[in-house]
């Protein structure tokens, strides 16, 4: 029925705010970045699938409360990487707070927290 994930809404209070966390700490390249009759349209994603991003978007005077609580206490997002110790080294260099961090048969892993609170998982694969 579908063919592929296109963009997922991270709700932000501020998107240039948002853009030098998700590009200069995590590594995210912007996708698409375009102003149209005032509304700034940001997509960033992981380089290599231009097709799956994160829209970067303000939220709206009745959505301030969700910024950060998206998903509640649980994981907003999961990224994969190739060396989860240089994923651990580049958050920790940019103060980035890191838990629970693990260790299991299929992969290692480690939790941290946005710029605005929202929970992501860092993992890399066996």
């Amino acid at each position: 029925m579908f063919s592929g994930l296109g963009r997922m809404v991270i709700l932000v209070e501020d998107q240039e705010e948002a853009l030098v966390f998700y590009r200069d700490v995590l590594g995210c390249t912007v996708l698409f970045d375009q102003t149209t009759d005032g509304f700034r349209f940001l997509h960033v994603g992981v380089p290599g699938q231009e097709d799956v991003g994160l829209w970067l978007m303000p939220a709206g005077d009745g959505e301030r409360q969700l910024v950060g609580q998206q998903a509640g206490e649980r994981p907003l997002l999961v990224f994969y990487t190739e060396d989860i110790q240089l994923v651990r080294e580049r958050l920790v260099s940019h103060g980035v707070e890191i838990w629970a961090e693990r260790e299991d048969p299929g992969s290692r892993s480690l939790h941290f927290r946005d710029l605005y609170g929202n929970v992501v998982i860092a993992a890399q694969l066996r």
